[in-house]
């Protein structure tokens, strides 16, 4: 048999060259080829149905496909279920990534637990952590007696026989960059492993009908590492999310093909584990004061949840030649863009003034409905004046100053009746009373179509 050659790859794309490339032509990254030794396929490989000729699936007529009504299963973790859609689809590969020491491990041990607690055994396999530290950690989070399998082992074959022996009803990989293939004598991590464990877990998950999560290491700029491929493989892509400096920790669903994308779980990190907060809109408002000015409310939807936020503004004068623009938690580049219709728009002068965005509670926000929001605060910090009380406000801004309609205006307006806001500035194309419901009709609905009929609206 003919010695398998040597292949240098990218760790970046996956790209590959017969030699050693300083920079890659591909994405471009530097020193980022790796020596790569594939090891010879075994001796059995032919017999595999995709290594044989004539052998395969055949096609079958889209009408006699019969499609089989499995019920979707519990994690045990009501705001983990409503991220994957509705529960965990029996057979899907769901990858969740997050940066270390964010409680990925400690939110995937909860569920195993609350899972194995409700009669379907699990098997939680690590390359990280022994057994003896996963059960540490689990008489912390008070995992009790039940068919709860701990595997200390990063050999992707050895791993799927505990599959096969076991037969388990839940699959948890903690995590995919520690485990490898014998198939490769590359490093754990690399981006022909990662690709291939990736894919052996796609075969186990699809032919035994397993559900299987997969545990995903970021870079420092945020995105999930390894192969772009990896994110192709699974069917759900799962970003656990949050600020050190604060106790919430939030879930974001980017792919799902089983459920609504920009889905969003809220936790809070308490001593005995991660607790799922019912209502965002209280935790990320207990601690704002009213009239103070500089500070707005903002009505925003992430996923099909409703959730309010404030937005901080602070403008002090600029002690500097060059007056300063900085933003937390929304992108620098949309305030910038906003300031300048400001001062066009409003003729308010902040070219000599240190401006400064926040979103209370570490929160990010990336739609367009908080830009009336922002300016609202910025305004009200300007002139040192609080807005209206009990006042929430949500609307696109627009280069010449106009208010354009926001989806899922409804929604918002419920979840700021429903929190006790008598008063909503909103587009007046959103303005629609039959939208209200009888416990929302006391909540005073205030179009505007510019943005000097938002900032009287909402200047007391």
């Amino acid at each position: 048999m003919k010695t398998p050659r040597t292949v240098f790859t990218c760790q970046e794309c996956g790209a590959q060259a017969p030699k050693w490339l300083g920079r890659c032509d591909d994405c471009g990254a530097w020193n980022s080829f790796v020596e790569e030794h594939p090891s010879a396929p075994p001796s059995g490989a032919a017999d595999h149905r995709y290594g044989r000729e004539g052998i395969g699936a055949t096609a079958t007529l889209y009408a006699d496909v019969a499609i089989a009504a499995a019920a979707r299963l519990s994690s045990g973790i009501d705001e983990f279920d409503r991220v994957l859609g509705g529960g965990i689809v029996p057979g899907s590969l769901v990858l969740l990534g997050g940066e270390p020491g964010i409680g990925k491990s400690t939110l995937l041990l909860q569920a195993a637990g609350l899972f194995a607690g409700s009669g379907g055994s699990v098997l939680y396999a690590s390359g990280e952590e022994s057994e003896h530290q996963i059960k540490s950690r689990g008489d912390r989070l008070g995992v009790g007696e039940a068919p709860l399998y701990l595997l200390a082992e990063t050999c992707v074959e050895r791993i799927l026989e505990e599959i096969t022996r076991l037969s388990p009803s839940l699959v948890i990989i903690d995590s995919i960059q520690t485990v490898f293939s014998l198939k490769f004598q590359s490093a754990p991590g690399s981006i022909g492993q990662v690709r291939e464990a990736a894919t052996q877990f796609l075969f186990a998950a699809k032919a035994q009908n397993v559900p299987i999560i997969l545990v995903g290491h970021v870079t420092k700029d945020g995105n999930l590492a390894g192969p772009k491929v990896l994110e192709h493989v699974v069917d759900t892509v799962l970003y656990f999310e949050g600020d050190r400096h604060h106790s919430h920790r939030v879930i974001r669903a980017i792919k799902n093909r089983f459920g609504a994308v920009s889905e969003l779980g809220v936790f809070e990190m308490t001593g005995s584990g991660l607790r799922a907060v019912v209502n965002p809109s209280e935790l990320f408002l207990s601690e704002r004061a009213a009239d103070t000015p500089g500070s707005a409310v903002l009505c925003c939807v992430e996923g099909s949840r409703p959730i309010l936020l404030e937005v901080q503004a602070l403008v002090s004068t600029s002690t500097f030649g060059n007056a300063r623009r900085m933003a937390v938690g929304i992108d620098h580049s949309r305030l910038a863009l906003l300031l300048a219709v400001l001062e066009k728009r409003a003729g308010l002068n902040l070219a000599s003034d240190d401006v400064y965005v926040n979103v209370a509670g570490g929160m990010r926000v990336d739609e367009t409905a908080a830009d009336l929001s922002i300016l609202g605060a910025v305004t009200s910090s300007l002139r040192n004046r609080a807005l209206a009380p009990l006042t929430a406000v949500f609307g696109e801004v627009g280069l010449s100053g106009e208010i354009r309609g926001i989806p899922q205006a409804a929604l918002r307006i419920r979840e700021a009746a429903q929190m006790g806001f008598t008063r909503v500035v909103m587009p007046a194309s959103n303005v629609d009373p039959a939208d209200l419901s009888d416990g929302d009709a006391s909540c005073e609905l205030v179009g505007v179509r510019t943005l000097g009929d938002a900032l009287d609206a909402l200047i007391a």
